[in-house]
């Protein structure tokens, strides 16, 4: 026989029901159902496409759901992921350049290869090609530190933006603590100049959400909007309007956290003043800020508000626009996961199950690397009117 690993889903039911010493009968009485329907499941003729049926089975069989999908309880795709995280805390403990050891003068790369390396770090992040970009963290902080030491005035910038993006990977990841360490170290790094500073705020306000801190963030946030905000908008900077608008949004998503419905629309409604004057197609601070960006910051904040049906209209209404397009993957796909969560709660599992299958068609990562995409995926998967290809979806990324 086959190594039950190699088997189809069908088979491998079969098999460990032979390693139990029980009969068809005896299999389908425990489970509750026929005899004929297990003698099918067993066939191939009758696919397996609820996790909650999966389950079942697995636990009259006494073995994990993973080993009846036949992979292993951890799949490949999460041991990256941990393993990825682990050199990044590696990265983050290291003090070489405080400490004033030579070795880590060694390797130095030229300023400009590493201006590049940083450019291309946040592109791959904003493409959520997250393994890639896990995998870039670690080397990217060593030479920011580097670059630092060597000419402070030239390297705080590549400094501040080395910990934005390890902060953006590491709140992708769910890993929140030490996502703070890496925001907290931009902050530092930026201090004395307001630019940096209300760049390094979008990331510590995204942290302290994370973190349960919504009174925190909104604090943090607005501070570094409102020391950088230009007295007449209409003469404002795009940079400095993209920053500011950006921290103005996760200002008001801090305040739906918190229930505060009139805070979110005064402050969302400020941050479209803005957006309307840089417009939709650009990417300045890494932001992405724009009128399309703050509409989906609205269905965000319905959603945290309770309000699914105004987060499913906001949604629908907004992903109709060019804007939508010009977006990066990774803002899209995040705000897919949003949707599909707001449809989850309007008690639509078939919507929620395409807009979550969209989510992994343009990017799959978002779905299979972040743990807040799993959770969602998993919540749909468990409905009984989920779509089958939804349960295939789940089955494949190992949510049982």
């Amino acid at each position: 026989m086959n190594s039950p690993e190699l088997l189809p889903v069908g088979r491998r039911v079969a098999y460990w029901r032979g390693r139990r010493r029980l009969s068809q009968q005896v299999f389908a009485d425990r489970l509750g159902r026929s005899k004929s329907w297990v003698d099918k499941v067993e066939r191939g003729v009758r696919s397996l496409d609820k996790v909650s049926t999966l389950r079942d089975i697995a636990a009259v069989l006494r073995i994990d759901t993973a080993v009846l999908l036949g992979r292993d309880a951890r799949p490949a795709a999460t041991a990256e992921r941990v393993e990825g995280v682990e050199r990044i805390r590696e990265a983050l403990s290291t003090y070489e350049i405080a400490l004033g050891r030579p070795s880590a003068r060694d390797g130095a790369v030229p300023a400009d290869r590493l201006a590049r390396d940083v450019e291309h770090a946040w592109v791959t992040f904003q493409h959520a090609r997250y393994p890639q970009a896990i995998a870039s963290v670690p080397g990217l902080l060593a030479g920011v530190q580097r670059a630092a030491a060597d000419d402070p005035g030239w390297g705080r910038p590549l400094v501040v933006e080395g910990y934005r993006l390890a902060a953006s990977v590491l709140v992708k990841l769910g890993e929140v603590e030490l996502g703070w360490l890496a925001a907290d170290r931009a902050m530092a790094a930026a201090t004395g100049d307001p630019v940096l500073v209300a760049a390094a705020a979008v990331q510590l306000g995204q942290v302290f959400r994370a973190a349960g801190r919504a009174r925190a963030a909104q604090s943090a946030v607005l501070a570094a909007a409102y020391r950088i905000a230009p007295d007449d908008p209409a003469e404002g900077a795009p940079g400095a309007l993209s920053l500011c608008g950006t921290l103005l949004v996760q200002g008001a998503l801090s305040a739906a956290r918190r229930g505060d419905d009139r805070a979110v629309d005064e402050l969302l409604d400020e941050a479209a003043g803005m957006a309307a004057r840089v417009g939709d197609g650009h990417d300045h601070h890494r932001t992405a800020f724009g009128p399309t960006a703050v509409d989906l910051a609205r269905a965000a904040a319905a959603l945290d508000l309770g309000d699914a049906g105004e987060a499913v209209a906001w949604h629908e209404r907004t992903t109709r626009r060019d804007g939508w397009r010009w977006l990066p993957v990774e803002h899209r796909a995040a705000h897919l996961v949003d949707a599909a969560r707001a449809y989850a709660w309007a008690d639509d599992p078939a919507r929620a199950g395409r807009v979550l299958l969209d989510a992994d068609r343009l990017a799959p990562a978002e779905v299979r690397h972040r743990p807040a995409a799993r959770e969602v995926l998993a919540q749909i998967a468990r409905d009984p009117h989920a779509p089958a290809t939804i349960v295939q979806l789940a089955v494949a990324v190992g949510v049982t």
